[in-house]
């Protein structure tokens, strides 16, 4: 149900679900749910700038080395096809403490590692965290309807922003002192922190039904066959496509590209976030207003056009790394704008099954990351340049302004029947 204009006008920080810390019988509280969201981007991006590093630490090639995000992020899609059902069956709150403990033994196994395959296969595992990225959106559809859940999204999103605008710049400054290893334990330390808060705040916001697995995979195809929660979930995961291939790309592109030594490249791989704690922002404060729709077709052009202008400059030979990671704000301001947006739209498709359309929705726009940061590992050779990366980019970047195009134009078509 939307709420009335005049209300929404006026829709603050104020307005959200009142919560006090550490009460698990109110609502689980604002900051409980950013660091959730927080620490899962945080074990995305942290140990990016390491990655040169440990490629000449595991005696390997960057190529394997770089495997390290796709098959994280190709995981964590994996896991998210499950933990949305599951978490609708038996709850949010068991779920995300279950990730957590998988997350926190698989960083021990990371930080311990003494080949390259070891690690990757505890990389792996960390993905157990995307519950708590997963399920902390799922958890603000359970607790507000849809138009004041694309604003509390993007409050909550807005927090993890700061959170890659400063875990590269850590990670760089903790691998120059202590070597690559120290990343992992302060990750752990961290996730260890995180846990206990979710403990002792979050209790159970999911509307559970005790439907059996098989009465609620009866229920699916109410989500499959919507045209609009494809198109919502189509315009996340094609507007994000971008930042998961400069996640692949990026570490390739400053250390060989431009020469920058871990601490330099960890400064500035965070510019993206500032572009997104400004889109979250502009998302919690203008959703309820604008409307969903529009607030996702501007992010999807923003994110567009800073990307294109970025080809352009390398194609002019006017390429430089404050023009390179500078221009990736406007990616990050688009982003923060479209993910909120498109995700609450997703959610509120079919409410009873938001935990699925959340993990559904995040399989794609996380297995479609996998792949473009794959693609961009393997792409990304000596001599190639930027090149590769961009294109990649600004491809799935317009590919995102037609998806959110279709929602629009098909919801016209039928307002006028």
């Amino acid at each position: 149900m939307d709420i009335p204009a005049p209300a929404a006008y006026r829709l603050v920080m104020s307005d959200l679900p009142r919560a006090r810390l550490l009460d698990r019988q109110t609502p689980p509280h604002i900051l409980t749910l950013i660091l959730l969201a927080g620490i899962s981007t945080l074990a995305m991006n942290i140990f990016l700038p390491s990655l040169p590093g440990m490629t000449a630490y595991f005696d390997t090639e960057y190529r394997l080395m770089q495997l390290s995000v796709a098959v994280y992020l190709a995981v964590n899609a994996v896991f998210q096809l499950v933990i949305g059902p599951v978490s609708d069956r038996l709850g949010r709150r068991p779920v995300i403490l279950g990730g957590m403990a998988v997350f926190l033994l698989a960083t021990v196994g990371c930080a311990l590692s003494t080949t390259v395959w070891v690690f990757l296969f505890f990389r792996m595992m960390q993905a157990g965290i995307v519950a708590a990225m997963v399920l902390s959106r799922a958890i603000v559809r359970d607790i507000v309807p849809e138009r004041q859940a694309a604003s509390m999204i993007g409050y909550v999103t807005m927090g993890m922003a700061v959170v890659p605008m400063i875990g590269p710049a850590i990670g760089g400054a903790l691998d120059a002192l202590f070597g690559w290893q120290a990343v992992f334990w302060a990750l752990l330390v961290l996730g260890a922190l995180v846990t206990w808060l979710a403990w002792a705040d979050l209790g159970e916001t999911a509307p559970l039904q005790g439907q059996s697995f098989r009465e609620q995979v009866a229920d699916y195809p109410e989500l499959f066959l919507s045209p609009r929660f494809w198109g919502y979930a189509m315009s996340a995961a094609l507007s994000s496509g971008a930042f998961f291939a400069y996640l692949g790309g990026a570490p390739f592109v400053g250390a060989q590209v431009f020469g920058m030594d871990p601490a330099t490249l960890g400064l500035f791989f965070g510019a993206p976030a500032i572009g997104y704690f400004l889109g979250n922002f502009l998302s919690g404060r203008f959703s309820v207003r604008i409307g969903v729709n529009r607030m996702v077709l501007w992010g999807t052009i923003v994110n567009a056009a800073g990307l294109s202008l970025n080809l352009a400059l390398f194609y002019a030979g006017l390429g430089s790394p404050l023009s390179f990671f500078g221009l990736m704000t406007f990616m990050g301001l688009g982003n923060g704008m479209t993910i909120p947006n498109a995700t609450a739209g997703a959610l509120s498709v079919r409410p009873h099954l938001a935990g699925t359309a959340s993990g559904l929705a995040g399989a794609l726009m996380i297995g479609g990351g996998a792949a473009l940061s794959a693609l961009a590992g393997a792409l990304l050779v000596p001599g190639s340049g930027a090149f590769p990366l961009l294109w990649i980019m600004v491809s799935t970047a317009l590919a995102g302004i037609g998806a959110i195009t279709l929602v629009i134009l098909r919801e016209r078509r039928l307002a006028r029947i």
